[in-house]
């Protein structure tokens, strides 16, 4: 099992390179175009805005494994040991209330992204907004881990620093 999450978070990582590596080289190659020669290549807008939306999404995947995302942690710091540990629980089921409603409204909107088109290439919007979709399961299923592992006791603190991730 654990060879698996450390491939499908390697595959995310690899997909975040390749996102933003794309992004940027359409979007140096459509500049110089435009500036340069007086011509530009559309789809290049287009697909650039594409990857950054699936690269927003896939890094919060990734930052939220590593728990990266920012916080507020003042409190919790100040704290005793069993009240840090109830103020986590609550911090990470609320993560999970938010996953579970993004996810809700995206599987609600998805039909009408669907049938929605991109001006430029063609593609369906649900391509651009789908992402949402494994980014509320990957992200609501850590939290919900989390969240046991501090309403039992497994897990103490919450992790410090980049790959000090508490099993």
């Amino acid at each position: 099992m654990k060879r698996i999450e450390r491939f499908v978070f390697r595959a995310i990582d690899v997909a975040l390179v390749l996102l933003l590596a794309a992004m940027t080289a359409m979007v140096f190659l459509n500049v110089v175009l435009r500036y340069g020669f007086g011509s530009g290549i559309d789809v290049s807008e287009e697909m650039s805005r594409f990857c950054f939306v699936w690269l927003i999404f896939l890094g919060s995947i990734s930052a939220m494994r590593r728990n990266l995302h920012m916080d507020f942690d003042m409190v919790v710091t100040m704290v005793g040991p069993g009240t840090r540990r109830i103020l986590l629980t609550i911090a990470n089921v609320l993560i999970l209330g938010c996953c579970v409603l993004l996810l809700v409204g995206t599987l609600m909107q998805w039909h009408v992204n669907a049938t929605n088109a991109a001006p430029v290439t063609g593609m369906p919007m649900s391509w651009l907004f789908g992402v949402a979709i494994p980014a509320s399961l990957a992200i609501g299923a850590m939290a919900a881990w989390r969240a046991i592992g501090y309403a039992t006791g497994r897990m103490t603190e919450a992790p410090k620093a980049i790959g000090e991730i508490h099993e």
